[in-house]
């Protein structure tokens, strides 16, 4: 049994998480739920001074918004769409006779207007462009949504819908890198309290095809992704847990943010996937709380 399975099994048996016959689409116990939403108050209690506008989207987002991002061009492997049944009558009985003799039911199945949301900060930017330019200072953010990536994995850390928080900034080329400095520095103190070990390296999105490869050795040499890598099923290959990205004005100029001057806004954001940050504490202390270190308690407000 390799690492990844024999940490999911052990998860479902301590029912952190359940079982539910698709992989990378897990439920969630109530001590699993308890811990994001502990760890969740931490993100506040490092970002809630810093003013950030908060929004919640729902997990999926207007599919115009969606093909105007570009997403297709480089992760088509990855996105997710949503598909309801428009036929009439004889179309139902047809659907009824496919399910009866166990054959594809879909196929009267047509796309929706809904995407499933691919990362929490896709259906902030044509909101704000809305809004016309900035305020002065740029703006800021805060974020949480589940999203979606077609993966399937039996590692625990690689789900198919999954929570992540973020802090998106926009501004200046200034004011947004230094922004995404600030939480590199908060995420690796974070992460030392809650006592995980864990490495900042620059990283690539996982872009498609051939062009997508070029994609990714100019993020990579330019440095505009960095992430936040813990131990989760394995030492050797750690986990991104936080990632930290400059857009350059590559979202502004697609959405039309601009300052108040008129030039194009650059944007930034650092995002927390939720699930891997909890996966990672259960991995590290055990699957009992109650037995993690008193200091990660604390930290987390669990009572003494």
């Amino acid at each position: 049994m390799d690492m990844q399975s024999s940490l999911l099994d052990r998860l479902f048996d301590a029912g952190l998480l359940i079982d539910t016959g698709v992989e990378g689409l897990y439920g969630r116990g109530g001590a699993f739920e308890d811990v994001i939403a502990r760890f969740e108050r931490m993100i506040d209690a490092y970002g809630g001074g810093d003013g950030a506008e908060a929004m919640r989207f729902p997990p999926g987002m207007n599919r115009a918004h969606f093909e105007t991002s570009g997403y297709m061009k480089s992760f088509p492997q990855l996105a997710g769409t949503v598909h309801s049944f428009c036929g009439g009558d004889l179309d139902h009985m047809s659907l009824l006779q496919c399910m009866e003799v166990g054959s594809d039911w879909t196929q009267e199945q047509k796309a929706t207007d809904i995407v499933l949301t691919p990362a929490a900060c896709y259906p902030l930017y044509p909101t704000i462009a809305r809004r016309g330019p900035l305020p002065a200072g740029g703006g800021l953010y805060d974020l949480q949504s589940y999203c979606f990536r077609h993966e399937p994995s039996n590692d625990p850390a690689r789900q198919q819908l999954f929570r992540m928080r973020e802090y998106v900034c926009m501004g200046t080329q200034e004011h947004v890198t230094n922004f995404r400095q600030s939480w590199m520095d908060r995420g690796l103190e974070m992460m030392d309290k809650v006592g995980l070990d864990v490495a900042i390296d620059v990283a690539n999105d996982p872009f498609f095809g051939r062009a997508g490869r070029m994609l990714a050795n100019n993020q990579r040499d330019q440095n505009l992704k960095f992430e936040l890598l813990i131990p989760v099923t394995s030492a050797a290959k750690p986990t991104a847990c936080m990632s930290f990205n400059y857009h350059q004005d590559a979202f502004g100029a697609k959405w039309g943010l601009t300052l108040e001057d008129g030039s194009v806004a650059h944007t930034a954001c650092v995002g927390f996937g939720l699930e891997r940050i909890a996966l990672a504490l259960f991995s590290r202390h055990g699957m009992e709380i109650a037995e993690w270190p008193q200091a990660v308690r604390e930290a987390l407000g669990y009572p003494g």
